[in-house]
């Protein structure tokens, strides 16, 4: 079967996109890269894209004067490019209803905790906070409740006697740009499986 055709949703510098551009650059990988779209003119990662010869666009939500109208834009920039399946990289807006159910079952994202544990924000200070011996990172689909989803994969990292949020977050971001192509492959995997709608 043909690879699918893959885009990922960023906000910023996009280093867990980058790393599944260098995946989909693989002629064996089952997916490749055909758009970057961004909800901010001046992400970084935009620039990544295109040196990766892949199309980038910016659709800024502030340009539009609700969610819904924001996301039907985006959604017009995905079907433009014929998108199999969406990988959402540090994009940071959270999605209606109606863009989940759209994408349903095509859709994922990686969340820095290990979920269900800590969805949401400042997941490495909870984790601390709450004496847990390990942290991590989760893919997982994306569903209508924020970080709800099922889990494709997890990668875990100790939780050292001296660690502060940020040099938790930084052992946690290695594992993530090791995570993220490995589970977006067995979600490709699961796609293709799936009855075409």
């Amino acid at each position: 079967m043909s690879r699918l055709r893959l885009a990922i949703l960023i906000s910023g510098r996009g280093s867990n996109m980058e790393q599944l551009l260098k995946a989909a650059s693989e002629d064996n990988y089952p997916a490749e890269a055909v758009l970057v779209l961004s909800n901010k003119t001046n992400a970084e990662g935009l620039e990544t894209a295109r040196s990766h010869g892949v199309a980038a666009k910016a659709v800024p939500h502030k340009d539009y004067a609700d969610r819904e109208s924001f996301e039907h834009a985006l959604d017009a920039a995905l079907r433009e490019h014929d998108v199999d399946i969406i990988a959402l990289a540090g994009f940071m807006r959270v999605l209606t209803p109606w863009f989940v159910r759209r994408w349903e079952g095509r859709m994922l994202n990686i969340h820095p905790s290990l979920l269900p544990k800590y969805p949401g924000l400042e997941t490495h200070k909870r984790a601390i906070e709450a004496g847990d011996e390990e942290a991590g990172c989760s893919v997982h689909w994306v569903s209508e409740g924020v970080d709800e989803g099922n889990v494709i994969a997890q990668a875990r990292v100790p939780i050292l006697a001296d660690d502060t949020p940020q040099t938790l977050a930084d052992r946690v971001l290695v594992e993530e740009h090791t995570l993220y192509p490995h589970a977006l492959a067995l979600a490709c995997e699961q796609v293709k499986k799936k009855p075409s709608s």
